[in-house]
Order: C-alpha cells, then structure tokens, then sequence
C-alpha cells in the first residue's frame, strides 16, 4: 500500500528545492520601493551606507556595521498572510560587495540568531519575496530569547492590527547601535545592537505605536512594557522617521485579536 506524504511536508520539500535553485533579484531604484515610503524617507546621517529596494522591503545598509540603519515596509489586508512555506534559505546578499556584508557563517555558532527586520511571515505571499526576506542585509544578531519571544510577538501582534483594521500598517525597524564600540561577531565583524526599535503607522488612521527593546532576553510578553514613543527612537537613533501625528506622545495600546488572522491564514492555505 502506498504511504501518502502529507500535503504540507510536501509543500516544505517543494518550497527547499526552489529556495535552493532561486536566483537573487538585482537591487532596484529607491523609487521602486515608493509604496514602503507613504510618508517619505528616513533621514539619518550615516557614512557608507547602501539603499537596498526589495519588492516586499526597503532597508538603508550600514556596510560597516554588516546590517541595516533602518528597514521600512508595508503590511496590507493582501499581505499579511501568505501560504509559501519559510525557506530559512539565508544568504549574503548579492547587491553588496563581499567586504561590505555578512554571511550566514558570521552568526555561526556566536549565539545570536539571525533576526528579520523585515519578517518571513508578512512576505510570505510571493516566493520571491519570502526568498529575499532571508537576504543577510535584512537580518540582525539578536538574542534568541528576544528574536523568539517578545519580537516575533509583535509580528504577530501586527498582522492581527492589519486583518482587523483591514488598514495598511507601516513599519519601520532597525538597531540601536554604535559602531565603534559595541561587540562584533564573525569573520566579516557584524555590529552587535544594544537595542531594536519598531514603529508601527496604521495608515487609515495616522495613529502610531512605538517599541523600544533592550537587546536582552526575559523580556515576557507585555507589550506595553516595551513601549516608546517616536521621539525617544529617533534621540536613540539619530534618525528621523516621517510619521504622522506628534512624535511625543506615546499612544494607547491597540486591542489584539490573533485569532482572526490566524483562521483566515489556515483558510487560506488550506487543502
């Protein structure tokens, strides 16, 4: 009798032969990435620096540091749940010369996971796309208590924000670093944050959540503990982001119903 492979280990199968046999796109103009922009471009003033325009991404490199200033996409009702299975196909990216990025081996065995900015699931709706969110400039070394837990809490917690809402959401992410004197890892010398930010724009609304994270691990899961507001990000950063509303206000925490977005996702990938 004949063992039936079930349909899902057999979409991971299929989606690891195509990762493996996927060609890296060419970096596009900024100007393709106007739809991750709705409000303009971050202005921070940084040396050495790469824009790197991804069709679900846009990011600014820092080549020293080996990963990114900031990053910047948008979550739509389209968007926020995709069935191509997570290819964990991690590689340099090819856009940027090999002394200006990391590789998957610089976080080998360091114990830092290599943490998305921009995250897998939200680019999950388009193979290219989930392919290049695992692009090394997208990554960061970050804690695996921290990447695992309160992090990818608030990826969850977003797309639950933008199925309910069926709003765009904007994001904005990136580490909160100093180059010249925090931890290096790898032969390549990838910059180790003290910190990560995420701001967070519902774009029906023009209301906007910000997070400051300590780069360190038991953190729990309240949200609200963890929460900033836009000016203290950028006093930490030095960048400034172009958000709606005032930047000094921390905004009350929106409801979070993941439930809703996790049953449209099954029904969607289903069969």
């Amino acid at each position: 009798m004949k063992r039936l492979i079930p349909l899902f280990l057999l979409l991971v199968a299929t989606a690891t032969v195509h990762a493996q046999n996927w060609q890296q796109r060419p970096n596009a103009a900024p100007q393709a990435c106007a739809v991750h922009m709705p409000y303009g471009i971050p202005q921070v003033q940084k040396p050495d620096v790469t824009p790197i325009c991804r069709q679900g991404y846009f990011l600014l490199h820092d080549n020293q540091a080996k990963h990114a200033v900031w990053g910047a996409w948008l979550v739509t009702p389209q968007t926020v749940n995709g069935c191509f299975p997570r290819s964990n196909n991690f590689l340099a990216d090819a856009s940027l010369p090999p002394n200006k990025r990391a590789t998957p081996d610089d976080y080998t065995s360091t114990g830092y996971d290599r943490g998305h900015l921009a995250n897998d699931a939200h680019q999950s709706w388009n193979r290219d796309t989930g392919n290049e969110s695992f692009l090394m400039s997208n990554m960061m070394p970050q804690l695996p208590g921290l990447n695992r837990g309160i992090w990818k809490l608030l990826e969850t917690a977003t797309g639950a924000w933008v199925y309910d809402s069926q709003a765009a959401h904007l994001i904005y992410a990136g580490p909160v670093y100093n180059v010249a004197t925090d931890r290096k890892i790898g032969k390549n010398q990838v910059n180790v944050p003290n910190g990560f930010f995420k701001i967070i724009v519902n774009t029906k609304t023009g209301t906007t959540l910000a997070f400051l994270f300590p780069h360190k691990e038991g953190l729990g899961n309240d949200l609200g503990a963890v929460q900033s507001t836009v000016a203290d990000i950028e006093r930490m950063t030095g960048i400034v982001f172009p958000v709606p509303g005032d930047k000094t206000v921390k905004q009350p925490g929106w409801p979070i119903n993941f439930k809703n977005v996790m049953d449209a996702k099954r029904q969607l990938c289903k069969g």
